[in-house]
């Protein structure tokens, strides 16, 4: 039996084994502070990978060590991080998983403490760091960030071409760029963050240059082979104030004409205390709508937490793609359970497993 969720999907030269996919998830657990990735993140992001699921994304990975959202983050700036990455995209290969890396830079929303270790930005003296953005508007409750320059946005753009190439040397088969949640390109996308008067400020063709830039290098430095994506917030939520959907639906072409192969839709994150009209499913219309007219594969996220939900969101062509996150921290099984309730159980288990599937599971009331 087929379904859609588990049909397979070919981005340039590679095929994916299926259309549920773990979205990146922070994981904040680099305790050496040095960028390095470390046997949780081996164990976290492998276990997905031999529960089934078609691609499995690592975090948001800073291109530079300002670029992360805390101390705590993976990167892959240097050659040593290139090293530890290795094995984790080996194990992720491995088990039949594409291995994908988000590439990011948080702008004026990085050097901030993880949730278990202090609350708002990180100070100097405890590791911290000067932040920079697209203008010097704080985000709320952190400290206002310095505006790049064009000399240094030039910098911005070989920093995300050279993790894309220490991506490759690691072992990673696609690498996604993080335009979303309020992090620097989204920044730059969206006019409650930007500000400037120059040709990075102002209207879209100009907001979305960076972006735009950072693709082109990106592409070049990978080669055509490679598939690259993108992740968007297509909304800010504040319409027409901010960015709006029908904004991100003029943005996706340019992204397929700069060598974008897919488009993965999330919303919001760019401002604090926006009210987000959160439920099951609830971005997948954007999702939709932005696949209309990008002309390429689109991704949908947003508490889908359910096979048949999965599914059907395939199936009736408003994504090609469903990404999870919460669901395979609660299930790192969630792509076999999945399977099994859609019937095509036997290919996503491996062998040393299958005594454990839930068809495998002793029927008490017999």
């Amino acid at each position: 039996m087929t379904t859609a969720l588990f049909t397979p999907l070919t981005l340039r030269s590679v095929t994916v084994r299926n259309r549920l996919w773990v979205a990146p998830m922070c994981q904040y657990s680099v305790e050496a502070q040095d960028g390095v990735p470390t046997p949780w993140h081996l164990v976290h992001l492998g276990a997905f990978a031999r529960g089934g699921a078609g691609a499995v994304i690592a975090e948001a990975t800073a291109v530079v060590p300002e670029g992360r959202i805390s101390p705590w983050d993976t990167g892959l700036w240097n050659d040593a991080q290139v090293e530890a990455w290795r094995p984790i995209t080996a194990f992720i290969r491995g088990q039949g998983a594409l291995p994908v890396v988000q590439l990011g830079h948080a702008g004026r929303k990085a050097s901030v403490y993880r949730d278990w270790s202090g609350t708002g930005p990180v100070p100097p003296a405890d590791g911290g760091w000067d932040t920079v953005g697209p203008s010097p508007l704080a985000f709320p409750g952190l400290t206002q960030p310095s505006a790049l320059d064009e000399h240094q946005l030039d910098g911005v753009v070989e920093a995300f071409a050279a993790a894309a190439a220490r991506a490759v040397a690691a072992g990673f088969e696609a690498v996604e760029l993080h335009g979303a949640h309020g992090y620097l390109l989204h920044q730059f996308l969206s006019p409650l963050s930007n500000e400037r008067t120059d040709q990075y400020g102002g209207s879209l063709d100009n907001r979305a240059r960076l972006l735009l830039r950072v693709v082109a290098a990106v592409r070049d430095r990978v080669g055509e082979s490679m598939p690259v994506m993108v992740r968007l917030s297509a909304t800010d939520w504040l319409e027409p104030e901010g960015l709006t959907l029908a904004q991100t639906q003029t943005l996706a072409p340019w992204l397929r004409d700069a060598g974008v192969d897919f488009v993965d839709v999330s919303t919001g994150g760019n401002m604090a205390g926006v009210r987000i009209p959160s439920a099951p499913g609830y971005q997948v219309p954007h999702a939709q709508a932005v696949r209309a007219v990008a002309g390429i594969p689109v991704g949908a996220v947003g508490q889908i937490v359910d096979a048949h939900q999965a599914d059907a969101i395939v199936a009736s062509g408003q994504a090609d793609v469903v990404l999870a996150g919460r669901e395979f921290l609660r299930d790192p099984h969630f792509a076999w359970r999945s399977a099994f309730e859609l019937g095509v159980e036997e290919d996503v288990v491996p062998p040393q497993y299958r005594r454990g599937t839930w068809s495998a599971r002793p029927h008490l009331d017999a």
